[in-house]
């Protein structure tokens, strides 16, 4: 009796199980270190300045900017209105950081750590903001009016939008004129021109919903979006078909994918860090699933030390002020 009974409840263990878990390997990716960051304030997308060794947050009514080595804050830059992201340019010392209530661009001095400038758009909430080699402007995705923002950084001026067929949500550039972005609201993938600023494909994501994360492999052509129902979607953007369906954690936020390793990273507010090898353009194995913090959705990768550093709150509820601001690092021992 007792063995059935135990057989029973190992079944139910086993039932009871995410679908994203799996065995841990002991030389695997884990978290190696983590730094209280403290502050006020809600926080969105993390941007990383590789060659600076910076990390700036952003963290609704400021952006935090932190050496990502030793966890110390190095400055707060105030004046935001309900910031989302920073998008970085090395090239011009200077850094673009969406504030979706004031619907404006700020424009940071990376030399100073100082706003020395705003850029007006036309379009409603900027949210994610990426910046475009091929072009070189910073596209901001305005989630409240449906359109991509293009801006010259150089003269300071938004030149023109891009009308898309729902909510954009995160955005990826490959450097080569292409811009992949994912439609929250209609679970769909739009593929942009943004030399001529056409969309040339929207494809579907089913069974995504509520795409938001999404990663870019060049090589490959491939772009992974990160889905709020716990899918990680692979297409093929040559032709817009689906590859691969992988689970991840559910309300995730970010994607990253390494050219290097061929590893592709999803974060969510589970407290899961999924890490999948890329086998082939359309064969992926996992390699991991790091418990990190609950809340930690969003993240970002440097790829040459292949760590990837999310931040967290011990106290992260709607309706109660952040708590325990937390930066964690993930790596491998």
């Amino acid at each position: 009796m007792k063995k059935k009974v135990a057989q029973a409840l190992a079944l139910a263990g086993l039932l009871c199980t995410p679908l994203w878990a799996g065995a841990q390997s002991s030389d695997a990716y884990k978290v190696t270190h983590q730094y209280e960051l403290g502050g006020t304030g809600g926080w969105d997308y993390l941007s990383l300045d590789q060659d600076a060794h910076r990390l700036f947050i952003a963290r609704n009514d400021h952006v935090m900017v932190v050496d990502p080595a030793s966890g110390k804050v190095l400055q707060e830059i105030p004046g935001m209105e309900h910031v989302h992201g920073v998008a970085l340019v090395p090239s011009l010392h200077r850094a673009y950081a969406s504030n979706g209530h004031g619907n404006n661009v700020s424009v940071i001095d990376l030399n100073t750590l100082k706003v020395v400038g705003h850029i007006a758009v036309s379009g409603k909430d900027p949210d994610a903001i990426i910046y475009d080699p091929a072009t070189s402007h910073v596209l901001t995705m305005n989630g409240d009016s449906n359109n991509i923002s293009v801006i010259d950084p150089v003269s300071g001026k938004e030149l023109t939008t891009i009308a898309l067929a729902g909510n954009p949500e995160f955005a990826a550039s490959d450097g080569q004129g292409n811009v992949y972005n994912n439609i929250e609201d209609k679970a769909e993938l739009a593929h942009i021109d943004i030399k001529t600023g056409k969309v040339l494909h929207t494809w579907s994501l089913a069974p995504c919903e509520g795409p938001t994360g999404l990663a870019v492999d060049v090589a490959n052509k491939r772009v992974f979006s990160a889905c709020a129902n716990g899918w990680l979607i692979v297409t093929d953007a040559t032709d817009g078909h689906q590859v691969a369906k992988l689970p991840i954690g559910k309300r995730p936020d970010a994607a990253a994918y390494n050219p290097q390793t061929h590893e592709v990273f999803a974060s969510s507010r589970d407290g899961v860090l999924n890490v999948y090898h890329q086998d082939s353009a359309d064969q992926y194995s996992k390699v991991v699933d790091v418990p990190t913090m609950k809340s930690a959705r969003t993240m970002a990768l440097d790829a040459a030390s292949n760590q990837v550093y999310l931040v967290g709150a011990k106290v992260a509820e709607k309706g109660k002020p952040v708590s325990g601001f937390t930066l964690l690092v993930v790596g491998k021992p």
